[in-house]
């Protein structure tokens, strides 16, 4: 993985499979070195503000609530009944956003290692973090793998993985071990959910091995939800959602059809035909 700022244009390289992407940047609005990763901010031409860590696309204005919609309401919706709700990463605060779109949930903790991320994203993209005050509603600058740790037993019934790419802060959250841990504090009838890359170019490794060791780790089903997502390696992008004691291949889609949520992209239909996987990825997620 590589990139480049050159000629006004921002380029993510994808080296190991010899693509790239680009966006015509107009404007460096931030940029700053965390203690965990570099943090820039751009104005482009067409895709509104992109924000950018380690020199990969994380998400811009134009097409977040893709990702967004797409991390938080096939695993809501999957729940029979969500309260409680944790987020791991996820420090632009979209996914939050979207979670407490719900109302039935009465409580989310969001816990991301960086707090640059959430300060840019209240300057930036302000309109991911304008839920940030909902009462049910806590924000921890914390790491998350500890966090999971301490946490009792049996007390979560949604968890949702949204990092970053498996290196770096983000790479201990798609280890085995890490899985057997979230498995361990979600209810009975809980639902883990985890971004899993692109369906095109990781469904014979990435998505494949995190299936495999959800299963490893005790979840009794698995279901990867593929989306289109521009900015990502390949223009595609999943979701694997595993259930401890629940089958995520079904959903409530009766109260997803009725929802009045201000949505871009979810539905019902969307949901539907997100859990029917082309053959060619059946055939690499089997092989």
């Amino acid at each position: 993985m590589s990139t480049s700022l050159d000629s006004g244009w921002f380029t993510e390289v994808f080296d190991s499979h010899g693509s790239a992407f680009s966006l015509k940047v107009t404007e460096t609005l931030h940029e700053v070195q965390s203690p965990y990763q570099h943090l820039a901010v751009y104005a482009t031409e067409t895709f509104g503000n992109l924000m950018v860590l380690d020199g990969c696309v994380m998400l811009t204005d134009r097409d977040n609530f893709l990702y967004h919609e797409m991390i938080a309401h096939p695993a809501l919706f999957t729940h029979a009944d969500p309260k409680r709700v944790v987020i791991i990463g996820g420090g632009d605060c979209g996914t939050l956003r979207e979670v407490l779109r719900h109302p039935g949930v009465d409580r989310v903790t969001q816990i991301d290692i960086d707090e640059e991320v959430t300060r840019a994203a209240e300057r930036f993209f302000p309109a991911l973090t304008e839920s940030n005050a909902d009462p049910r509603a806590e924000l921890l600058f914390a790491d998350g793998v500890k966090w999971v740790d301490a946490a009792p037993d049996d007390s979560v019934d949604v968890l949702i993985i949204d990092s970053t790419d498996p290196v770096g802060p983000a790479e201990g959250l798609f280890k085995a071990d890490f899985l057997r841990r979230c498995h361990r504090i979600l209810r009975p009838g809980g639902v883990m959910v985890q971004q899993s890359e692109s369906p095109l170019y990781h469904s014979g490794s990435i998505i494949r091995d995190l299936r495999r060791d959800m299963g490893e780790a005790g979840f009794d089903s698995v279901a990867t939800l593929p989306f289109p997502q521009p900015v990502y390696p390949s223009g595609w992008w999943s979701v694997t959602l595993a259930g401890k004691g629940v089958d995520v291949a079904s959903f409530r889609e009766v109260d997803a059809a009725a929802t009045e949520m201000p949505l871009e992209y979810y539905t019902d239909a969307a949901h539907r035909g997100a859990l029917a996987l082309p053959p060619f990825m059946r055939r690499l997620l089997e092989d």
